[in-house]
């Protein structure tokens, strides 16, 4: 296999500047439909990078769950590694791959946490097993199989089999508020199309059409 030889030509259509809503939000909103309207089996997956306090940058897919003009909302374990480092450094970035339609979207921002009335409604809504899940599981701490990570989510069926499963106490979620969005477009021979929305003092958006 040489990898130098793996390539394709993206064709499926150009991005113009007055395509483009005026709005970042309102734009990846129609993207986001047409993604899911193209049946992808994870329209909102997104690559969520983060930063630790030596600079070395992680990253993990996660989903999207919520969406206004406020920003790109998450949930986590607030254990977990991009929680612990969201805690020291609240910059974050976004990435969501749609490769089929030859797009993606980058999302540059800092997060806020959300309340926890605003985190126990989305807990309260998962199905049961994925409470349960989140009650089993030390996010991102090593486990010593998979036999005691399942002993453990079957304790905590037994725990909580007689009532509601209550919102977990490290449990929560971030609001991600953009202040630059990038939308790419694949175009034929590598002249893809790159528009960047750049959030202003004021709050509009200017937007730059960016090199290939």
């Amino acid at each position: 296999m040489k990898l130098e030889d793996i390539r394709r030509e993206y064709s499926k259509g150009g991005l113009r500047r007055e395509m483009l809503a005026d709005d970042p939000i309102t734009q990846f909103e129609i993207w986001l439909q047409q993604a899911v309207d193209a049946e992808f089996s994870d329209p909102t997956a997104m690559v969520v990078a983060t930063v630790d306090d030596t600079g070395q940058p992680s990253q993990r897919i996660v989903l999207l769950k919520h969406l206004d003009e406020q920003g790109f909302v998450f949930f986590t374990n607030t254990g977990s590694r991009k929680a612990q480092e969201l805690q020291g450094n609240n910059k974050i970035s976004l990435h969501f791959p749609w490769h089929a339609i030859e797009r993606q979207v980058i999302v540059y921002g800092e997060t806020k946490p959300l309340s926890t009335a605003a985190v126990a409604k989305y807990f309260l809504s998962r199905p049961e097993e994925s409470q349960l899940a989140a009650w089993a599981s030390q996010q991102s701490r090593p486990v010593s199989s998979r036999k005691v990570l399942m002993e453990t989510f079957q304790a905590m069926k037994a725990k909580f089999s007689k009532g509601e499963i209550p919102l977990p106490d490290f449990w929560g979620g971030y609001c991600v508020e953009p202040t630059k969005i990038e939308f790419w477009q694949g175009g034929d021979h590598r002249l893809h199309d790159r528009f960047m929305y750049v959030k202003q003092s004021a709050g509009s958006w200017k937007i730059e059409r960016l090199n290939p």
